[in-house]
Formats: structure tokens, sequence, C-alpha cells
């Protein structure tokens, strides 16, 4: 067996890609903390600028200023900066003017996975898009660390929006690792050091509230590709992306375009005619198939396999499988489908009670995730829980998936008005066609929904907004179902 070793470096890459100059740290979240400890040790000048109070940044702050980091807080904190780099936080937008007149002085601006990719030097797989990010980002994960183990050499780094941050440990990622990132249109806004295999889900309208418009949105997407990138994996269903993969391909024309489609071995074959892709990967007889130019069919997974319900995630399993394909073999995909469950807050299984099944979906934060979700459920007699922050994005879809799929509809949160009157507008709407309840309380929603369910049916949380009206993030709103569902009692006969 092959021994595996850390890479060794004379001096640490951080501490030797800044080189004396000092650095501006916008933003001390979850992420930033840690790299913020790295860099003190490092030796590295740092400023960290974050509109909270000193105090509301509680003790990681206090212990950073003890260690000699200076700190600027409040508003206009990033009114005027004055280091030699500085890295963003995906939430903070590049183009404020005290960035800019930074970056007119010849300041650096990076962010934490941009630098990552700068000081590594091994394979990157990146996946962004509008939906189905996590799960795809996992499998792939799974996939590369299965290969891994088979072949006794490398280990599989995961992170970006998931996991672990990984800057800090970029001294431990050799050239036989990979790197596999999540990342959101927020990471890539100004990304200049794309991936070396990218995939784009799909595109549809989000987070509005953030970007100027929904063509800032798609332009952000594209920064996953660059000069560097040798494969990218798009969805030849969403218009948007097939435009974008067109477009990418005729700028970077040595880049491999692989597609994939659900809607069968005809359509994919019209897409080896009528556009540049050098690969597509659908659905025949029952397997996850690939077709190049050459015309030859390949199966690679049977699809009865996949463990997790819903075409969206067959179509998860193959952004995941194109993005892998020829660097793992068939027999990793299988032995990953039939082992993987799913991953938290995705259509999770919580428990059945009174004849009802609970499903947590709480990552559900746009109308296109759960409607895909609802897909997924199709034939169920459902009642689904919806609503929370709003942002700004369009609410039909939202509106035909619950009329096509759904009995009742609980609202909670922010957005319940918006939504109950999009809901009634929409033309496949009826009068109690599904029932639509309002609940403001979260608590009193989830006993709503119990009371309007069925024996045989299932209760949904399925949001379509992001969680930020009533809690920290999705994880907390899916964790907070999950114990209301579990401390329920079941019903006295």
């Amino acid at each position: 067996m092959k021994q595996e070793q850390e890479p060794s470096y004379p001096i640490h890459p951080l501490q030797a890609w800044f080189a004396g100059r000092s650095c501006d740290l916008l933003g001390l979240g979850v992420s930033h903390t840690d790299l913020a400890a790295l860099l003190v040790r490092l030796g590295i000048r740092l400023t960290v600028r974050d509109k909270k109070s000193p105090e509301q940044l509680g003790a990681a702050a206090e212990s950073l200023r003890q260690s000699g980091v200076r700190f600027v807080t409040g508003d206009g904190c990033f009114d005027r900066l004055d280091a030699d780099v500085i890295i963003r936080s995906p939430g903070i937008r590049p183009d404020l003017p005290g960035i800019a007149a930074a970056v007119e002085r010849g300041a650096v601006l990076t962010s934490e996975v941009e630098l990552l990719l700068t000081l590594t030097h091994t394979d990157s797989y990146g996946i962004t898009g509008s939906d189905g990010k996590t799960t795809t980002t996992t499998l792939v994960g799974k996939f590369l660390e299965a290969d891994a183990r088979h072949r006794r050499s490398g280990k599989v780094f995961v992170g970006g929006n998931i996991g672990t941050p990984l800057l800090p440990l970029c001294d431990r990622i050799g050239g036989e690792d990979r790197i596999v990132l999540e990342l959101s249109s927020f990471q890539l806004m100004c990304m200049e050091h794309a991936v070396t295999y990218a995939a784009i889900t799909n595109l549809s309208p989000n987070h509005l509230d953030w970007h100027r418009g929904m063509e800032e949105y798609a332009a952000a997407k594209q920064h996953i590709v660059g000069a560097q990138t040798r494969r990218l994996v798009t969805n030849a269903d969403c218009p948007a992306t097939l435009q974008i993969a067109g477009e990418l391909k005729a700028r970077y024309p040595a880049l491999s375009l692989f597609l994939f489609t659900s809607q069968g071995a005809q359509v994919a074959a019209d897409l080896l005619t009528r556009t540049p892709a050098d690969r597509v990967f659908y659905v025949h007889e029952g397997n996850i198939c690939s077709t190049g130019r050459d015309g030859q069919e390949t199966a690679l997974l049977p699809v009865a396999c996949i463990r997790i319900p819903g075409r969206h995630n067959v179509e998860n399993f193959m952004t995941a499988i194109a993005l892998t394909c020829g660097q793992v073999s068939p027999e990793v995909f299988r032995e990953v489908a039939e082992s993987f469950l799913g991953v938290e807050h995705r259509l999770e299984f919580v428990r059945t009670l009174d004849g009802v099944d609970y499903y947590n979906s709480s990552i559900d934060s746009s109308p296109t995730r759960t409607a895909a979700a609802l897909s997924a459920l199709a034939g169920r007699d459902i009642v689904i829980i919806c609503g929370g922050y709003d942002k700004k994005i369009p609410f039909e879809p939202l509106a035909t998936a619950l009329c096509t799929h759904v009995r009742a509809v609980v609202l909670t949160g922010a957005t319940a008005p918006k939504i109950a009157s999009v809901l009634q507008s929409c033309p496949l709407y009826r009068p109690g066609a599904p029932t639509v309840a309002s609940e403001p309380d979260f608590v009193e929603a989830v006993k709503k929904a119990r009371a309007l369910a069925r024996s045989g049916g299932c209760v949904l949380l399925s949001p379509a907004c992001a969680s930020f009206d009533a809690f920290r993030n999705f994880a907390e709103r899916g964790e907070r179902f999950k114990q209301i569902v579990r401390e329920m009692k079941p019903e006295e006969n």
C-alpha cells in the first residue's frame, strides 16, 4: 500500500503569498474566524472589519484583538480600506465604494475560496447553480473519496459553501489530492481563478434581494469557468444554462462541454447535432447513459440504484457522474448510489406519526426547489409549510406547483401574505383547492399542518424562502421543525 504523506512546504503557502503584505478581512463569519487566527499565527498584519460591534462579535473577536488584530466596526467600517490585500466575505458586495477605491489604488481583492484555488496545485471540482448544488457537491465528493480508497492514493477535501473552511488547510493539500467546492453566486461574483472541472446545475431567479438583477446573477455563475477549466457540465433542459454553455465554449474552445437532459435518448442525440456538446448524459432503458460524438452509448448507472426520490435527484446524479466520468468507474457510481440516503434538510424523512409521514426540506429556499420537492412526492396527499424571508423573487412558479401537487398549504413568516396573494391569483387555483391557512408563529404552523394532514399522506416543510426572518439559517429552521415533530405525541384512539 502506498504510504500517504502530507505535503511538505518550507514555508506556509499563505505566508509566502502575503510576503509582508497587510490584510483587510471583511466580515468575521465562522470561516473568517479560523482564517484570521491562522493569519495572526503566520505574522500577517491583519485588520478585521465588520458592521457588528466588538461585543456582538463575541469571544472569538476578543481573542483576536488580544493577539494584536486591529478591529474597525460599525457603520462605515468598509469606507477607508488601507491594506494591501482585501479578503471579502461572500455576503459583502465587491462594488462597495470603499472596496472599489482600494482596488483603484492597487489593493488585491480576493476571497477565501479564490485564495484556496490560487495556492493549491491539484484538480478542483466546482458546482454552482440555483438548485441541487449541495447534493451534487456531496455526490462528487463521495465518488472521488471512493475512487481514492480504491486507488489507495490521495485525499478529497470538500468545502466552499458547505463543510469545513479549506483555506486554513491549504498546506495539507498535495498534488494527488482533489478539492470539491459548492460555490454560490456571492462567492463567484468577482472570482478570477476558476476550477478545473465545473458544473452549473440550472439557473432560475434567486437572491434578487442582493443581486441587482437576473443578468448580474447569471454573470456571476459564469465565473466558475476560466482558461484553466477543462470540463463544463450543465443542464441542457434549462435554456439559460444552455445559452451560457454555448457562450463559454466559444470563449474557451479547448473546454470540453458535457450536457445532461431528462428528455431521453432522442433529445440527447439531437443535442449532439445542434450544440457544441462533446458528450450528453440522459436516461435510457432504466440507466443513466452517455453518448459522445462517436454515437456509442455507455450505460453508467441503473436509476433503480438511486435511493433518494425525485427526478431532480436523478439530475443531480447525472451532473455528478458527468463531472467525474472518465476518472471514476461505474462501479463507484453504483456503490455510492446504493448507500447514499441524501443530505440533511433535503427531503429528509423525520418520522411517521398517526399514519402521516413528515419530511424536512428546509434547504428549499426558492420556488424551484419547492417545486422539485413536490414533484418527488407527486401522488401523495401533501400538506406543505411555506414562507420565510423575502428574497424578492417571483412566486408564480410556486403557486403553480402548489395548485398542482398539494391539498393544503400552511403559510408562515414574512412572505406569507405575498405567497397567499400570488397563489389565489393563479389560474389553476380554486377556493379550497388547495386549502390555505396562515400561522405567523412557526410552532403553530407545524401544529396546523398536523391538524390538516390525513393518514397515508405527508407533511412537508419546504419553505420556498430563506430563513432569515426567524432563524439564523435553513439548518436551524430544519432542526426546529424536526424537534417539534419528534416531540408530538400520538393521538389517543
